[in-house]
């Protein structure tokens, strides 16, 4: 699933593509909104809220979508379309006169609302580091909220810090020593949370750095634990262990440790 630092990219991506264009072409092939048209509508803005995509036109309203697990966003140059056999992929189609197309694939996720309205759909998330809105001293508040919560599990609620997925959930761990069944109350939170602010920004605006949290970027070697089950921890060579699923967690995700550079707790 990509994470903020994955969405943050992709927005400026289609900024750079459509902000401040008027589109000539902007379908939404969902059923609930399969009428609504854009039309014409100038494209103000692309910003984002940890996962959360929002793009705003001038006439007040907001496109909301979310990846999830298959959505994706691809843009063609001037003069190019999508492949034919896309085409029934795509949820969103947003066209400026003699420039890029933007193609929304298989998104889950896709809300026309009002501007005034969006806190309907992200008034929910808590901060964001790479919002201008962040607050630190925020998210080290809800994180502390449920001492007995796991670690793991806590770093993957986004309604404490909104942005941090799986990947840096299990990257997080490793870096800080912490097992991920750690309870929130043997944590030093505002240390986790300063670490994985400098991390998610790090990732999300350094050109080749995304996601790579060892520094290396050769192909297995850019992650510490996540996705290396039964490889060597490639700082003390014992072996990376895995758990097919994290406890309590709706997404069914994998969680990832070394069992000598993250002790279990007791």
């Amino acid at each position: 699933m990509p994470e903020g630092d994955s969405v943050f990219r992709l927005a400026v991506r289609l900024r750079r593509s459509l902000d401040g264009r008027a589109l000539t072409r902007g379908d939404l092939r969902v059923p609930a909104h399969a009428t609504d048209a854009l039309d014409g509508q100038r494209v103000m803005q692309h910003v984002t809220h940890g996962k959360h995509l929002l793009t705003r036109f001038d006439g007040g309203l907001t496109l909301h979508t979310h990846l999830r697990m298959q959505g994706s966003w691809t843009v063609t140059v001037p003069g190019r379309r999508l492949p034919h056999r896309l085409l029934p992929e795509a949820r969103v189609i947003l066209e400026v006169a003699g420039g890029p197309t933007a193609y929304g694939l298989n998104l889950p996720v896709v809300d026309l609302l009002p501007t005034r309205a969006e806190h309907d759909v992200v008034g929910h998330l808590g901060p964001d580091p790479l919002r201008n809105d962040w607050s630190a001293e925020e998210a080290v508040r809800r994180l502390r909220r449920s001492p007995g919560e796991r670690v793991a599990a806590a770093l993957l609620d986004q309604r404490n810090v909104a942005g941090f997925g799986n990947l840096w959930a299990n990257e997080l761990c490793f870096l800080r020593g912490l097992h991920p069944d750690t309870a929130m109350a043997d944590v030093d939170v505002p240390a986790l949370v300063a670490l994985g602010t400098r991390c998610l920004r790090f990732s999300a605006t350094r050109p080749g750095a995304h996601q790579v949290t060892t520094g290396n970027t050769r192909r297995g070697e850019q992650h510490w634990v996540a996705g290396r089950a039964g490889r060597p921890c490639l700082r003390c060579g014992t072996t990376v262990l895995v758990r097919a699923e994290v406890p309590g967690d709706p997404g069914r995700r994998r969680t990832w440790w070394c069992p000598r550079c993250q002790p279990s707790p007791g």
